[in-house]
């Protein structure tokens, strides 16, 4: 038993002694330390020693050490009756010992940490750190083996042993709490199922975002399980995202209440209520930017078209758009589409647009397809390559003249194909 307590303390002064990352065989000093904490126990133990031994000095030191444990060790198994000195250390036993040896090394001055060793501040993973610990004893042991202190290495590994009582303790203490836990987070399964429950139906008829929101929090402020916490999150979001949806289309509708209809005066106070019911997706729906844009079309439609309508019939100006895209006067024709926008023929006005857009760009098209052609027929490289940047213009025209063209992702495609046969 002394010796097991004796190797305890080895171990202990290594693990300790390992994150100072000092140079050296670690054995030599270890076997120092508690040379010293053996002879002078009632004493407060002096400062280690800087200068490191060598290794033949440390094999020697560690051998003697090590013998008297071996005599002290065999006394007390001699005195003790019907006591075998192969019994496993009990899980009691194992603590006593740990107690015992942390206050005696508690009670020895250390070395100073080196720099590279992480701030009481960083976290330390003990899954990562306690494996790169015991790996520290195994190239120990190697250093002495290379060393040519077979003894001293043989010794450094069978005191490995100590730790098999102390992980059988360690296991059964996990096995302990994982039953406490899992006994904890049953029981608050079954306290909190209620609010789940109303969460997951609300989620299931799509219930408007501020409701399911006001339950999430609830349930996050009786402090569930984390497991329990991220699930009302994902709640939460899957609420925002289908009221979301749902608001985008509103938006929709007012906005072709204004666009199509003309009825601004009624498109501007749905979107003022709407913006009032959705105050949560405000910076999603820009619905400030709505409004102003609602507003921006009464102003033009009360500082200009209002006076060219006073003096014009919106009958008569429909009747020409038509023969002006026949003409193919385009510009002209778009001109007067934009001011029947914001007159009492302004759903007539913005279908004839979507006309005019598909005239305009459809001409252009054929002019590209032209051009296209020739340059397909064209020998020189120079002349080719002009051929097809000519041809990219008029789609560029398109996109800009009508940017709202049915085809536009066609227009983009054609666009595309050029471009790339001018990088070839």
């Amino acid at each position: 038993m002394r010796f097991q307590m004796l190797g305890f303390a080895l171990w202990m002064t290594v693990c300790l002694l390992a994150g100072c990352a000092a140079s050296g065989p670690a054995p030599a000093v270890v076997q120092e330390s508690v040379a010293n904490q053996e002879s002078t126990a009632p004493q407060k133990s002096a400062a280690p020693q800087k200068n490191v031994q060598s290794p033949e000095a440390a094999a020697t030191q560690e051998s003697a050490v090590l013998e008297n444990a071996k005599a002290e060790d065999t006394a007390a198994s001699s005195s003790s009756e019907g006591t075998s000195s192969d019994t496993a250390v009990p899980t009691s036993a194992a603590s006593a010992v740990v107690s015992s040896d942390t206050n005696a090394l508690q009670s020895q001055e250390m070395p100073e940490p080196a720099s590279s060793t992480p701030s009481s501040s960083e976290f330390v993973d003990p899954y990562v750190a306690v494996p790169a610990l015991i790996e520290t004893i195994f190239a120990n042991a190697d250093s002495l083996y290379k060393q040519g202190l077979t003894d001293s290495a043989i010794a450094y590994v069978e005191r490995f042993r100590i730790i098999k009582p102390l992980w059988t303790s360690w296991e059964t203490l996990a096995d302990s709490l994982r039953v406490k836990f899992g006994k904890t987070r049953a029981e608050q399964s079954k306290k909190f199922e209620p609010l789940v429950l109303e969460i997951q139906n609300m989620n299931r008829a799509q219930s408007a975002y501020s409701m399911v929101a006001a339950a999430v929090d609830s349930l996050i402020s009786l402090s569930p399980g984390d497991s329990l916490v991220g699930w009302a999150a994902l709640q939460k979001k899957t609420a925002f995202d289908n009221t979301l949806a749902k608001a985008k289309k509103e938006k929709d509708e007012i906005w072709n209440l204004a666009d199509v209809q003309g009825q601004f005066e009624k498109a501007v106070e749905q979107a003022k209520t709407f913006q009032m019911r959705y105050r949560d997706f405000e910076d999603s729906l820009q619905i400030a930017d709505l409004i102003a844009k609602i507003q921006a079309l009464i102003g033009f439609r009360d500082l200009e078209a209002n006076e060219f309508w006073n003096k014009n019939d919106p009958n008569a100006k429909m009747a020409s758009v038509d023969s002006l895209i026949k003409v193919e006067s385009f510009a002209e024709a778009k001109k007067l589409l934009e001011l029947l926008k914001y007159s009492t023929l302004r759903a007539e006005a913005v279908e004839k647009y979507k006309g005019l857009a598909d005239a305009y760009c459809n001409k252009e098209r054929k002019t590209t397809s032209q051009i296209f052609a020739k340059a397909q027929k064209q020998k020189d490289v120079e002349k080719k390559r002009q051929l097809l940047n000519d041809a990219v213009a008029p789609l560029d025209r398109c996109l800009a003249e009508f940017p709202e063209y049915s085809q536009r992702g066609k227009v983009l495609d054609n666009k595309n194909f050029l471009l790339k046969e001018l990088a070839k």
